[in-house]
């Protein structure tokens, strides 16, 4: 039991989930990484080990939006920009992978947000 130990116990929760979930192409994984200041998400195709598209807090294309904003409202938006990337690229359905974090706060934000815009899962 080290310093490390939230984060081992973070790997061995993801790593269960992983064990039942899996992306497909017809319902690739939507997969959420959250580090202490930015929150990436990508759609991942696992049959072929493709990531088809990503968005985060470092994304040019909102990094202006997103100054100022409490984290959980740079969740929202990376949540909204990952869902209009994944229509525009036709993909309407995925599989929701949560990283082995708790379903609240910024996980639960950027997920709502993707739901709004239109990405069904």
């Amino acid at each position: 039991m080290g310093k490390d130990t939230p984060r081992i116990a973070r790997y061995q929760r993801h790593r269960r989930l992983r064990a039942k979930v899996e992306g497909t192409i017809s319902r690739p994984r939507l997969c959420i990484f959250r580090s202490l200041k930015h929150i990436y998400a990508q759609i991942i195709d696992d049959s072929r080990g493709h990531t088809l598209i990503s968005a985060s807090t470092i994304d040019s294309e909102i990094k202006g939006e997103i100054a100022g904003k409490e984290k959980k409202n740079q969740a929202e938006l990376v949540g909204s920009l990952v869902a209009k990337r994944a229509l525009s690229k036709k993909i309407k359905q995925v599989v929701f992978d949560r990283g082995g974090y708790k379903y609240h706060g910024r996980v639960k934000s950027l997920a709502e947000a993707a739901r709004q815009e239109g990405l069904k899962f």
